[in-house]
């Protein structure tokens, strides 16, 4: 367990192995221990770094607005705190998101993209957007953290032998800080990076589970906008695929790391 401060923030985060540098970044409302099915595998090939973004999990709950841009920026500092160099980002969800802007932002300290369930901007475009948008917004403030947590639990993992998965959201997700949760929230709506995403060179997988919340064609739809960015949809899944198809998920996520790696330029070590 390793806290770094950035801007008076102590930031938590976890290492695990060696290798080229591979961050991953939750989404709203987890923590590291959204990758617990990952990070055992991926350690056996690369260096792992995990952190809880503020206002999650074991990081300090600042009682400010919150932003993607300031996630995006704190990511930035731990990769330079570390030294890590140019990294492997993964991201789901909210923690995608993150990715996107730093893709935009800070595009030199990518290897490579790993977007997991998310997209390049949560705007209302038809009033069913606006309709969908308010009522997440209010019901978040409206119910307890417990009750929202029974029904991501039914929603994310409905079928019998998910048993332990609803149990692991219903014990952890109160445990959120309910503020800090809906500042993260609020950061998201509204935000994107969409008109931007041509600023991102390096290497782009995109992954979708193929009942997530929002449609796969929409998901090609930004693909088709990157520059090097290919699609890859997971059956049998909903928003929590590291979770709910976690061999599928890490087999195909190291395959496309492999690839980037194998077609790397190699490390030349000073005379």
């Amino acid at each position: 367990m390793a806290y770094f401060d950035c801007d008076g923030c102590q930031l938590h985060y976890e290492e695990y192995g060696q290798g080229a540098p591979l961050l991953l970044v939750h989404g709203l409302g987890s923590s590291t221990r959204d990758w617990e099915y990952q990070i055992p595998t991926l350690a056996a090939r690369y260096r792992v770094v995990a952190l809880d973004l503020r206002g999650h999990g074991r990081s300090d709950k600042p009682r400010e607005r919150y932003s993607i841009a300031g996630f995006a920026e704190d990511v930035a500092a731990l990769i330079e705190h570390l030294q890590l160099g140019k990294v492997h980002l993964v991201g789901i969800s909210m923690g995608g998101m993150i990715g996107f802007q730093l893709g935009v932002d800070r595009p030199e300290l990518l290897r490579s993209l790993c977007i997991v369930n998310s997209a390049p901007e949560v705007k209302a475009r038809r009033p069913r957007d606006y309709l969908e948008i308010a009522k997440r917004w209010s019901l978040s403030r409206l119910l307890s953290l417990d009750t929202i947590a029974k029904g991501l639990g039914r929603l994310l993992f409905p079928r019998p032998e998910q048993a332990e998965l609803r149990r692991k959201i219903e014990e952890r997700w109160p445990r959120n800080d309910k503020r800090a949760y809906l500042a993260s929230l609020d950061a998201i709506i509204g935000w994107g990076v969409r008109e931007r995403l041509a600023r991102i060179t390096c290497p782009t997988l995109v992954i979708s589970a193929d009942r997530d919340y929002t449609p796969v064609a929409q998901k090609q739809a930004y693909v088709d906008e990157m520059l090097d960015a290919r699609l890859l949809v997971i059956e049998n899944s909903r928003h929590a695929t590291p979770l709910d198809q976690p061999q599928c998920f890490n087999s195909s996520l190291l395959a496309f790391l492999d690839e980037v790696e194998g077609a790397a330029p190699p490390h030349h070590k000073d005379p």
